[in-house]
């Protein structure tokens, strides 16, 4: 079992900055991949970013490269999503997710952070 906690989450005025975190407990290792994810009122939820544990390698949705950066602290089991220049369209939950590394789907879930940005 991994456990994900998120933080961070708050009210920005467009154009500012939000640093979201996740932190992971439980079994966690390098054999996870950790994803944040966001979901708008009466929207799906999409996938925003990924890292791998033990790597350096990353993934953006479109809408996010070039604002959004994200990172983990390995010796604080950490994920964070560092948010800049937001924009009225990223206002939505945010979820922090963890998936074997090798598998598709992602398994554990945060009960997520909300972001709001005003215009």
């Amino acid at each position: 079992q991994v456990q994900l906690v998120e933080s961070g989450g708050g009210l920005v005025q467009a154009g500012g900055s939000l640093r979201l975190s996740c932190a992971a407990s439980g079994r966690t290792s390098s054999s996870y991949a950790m994803a944040w994810f966001r979901q708008a009122p009466g929207k799906e939820r999409d996938f925003v970013a990924a890292i791998v544990w033990s790597g350096y390698s990353t993934d953006y949705a479109d809408s996010v490269k070039g604002r959004f950066t994200i990172s983990r602290d390995n010796a604080k089991n950490t994920v964070y999503l560092q948010m800049n220049s937001l924009k009225p369209e990223d206002t939505a939950v945010y979820q922090c997710a963890a998936r074997l590394i090798g598998t598709n789907q992602y398994e554990y879930w945060g009960q997520g952070t909300q972001v709001t940005v005003s215009s």
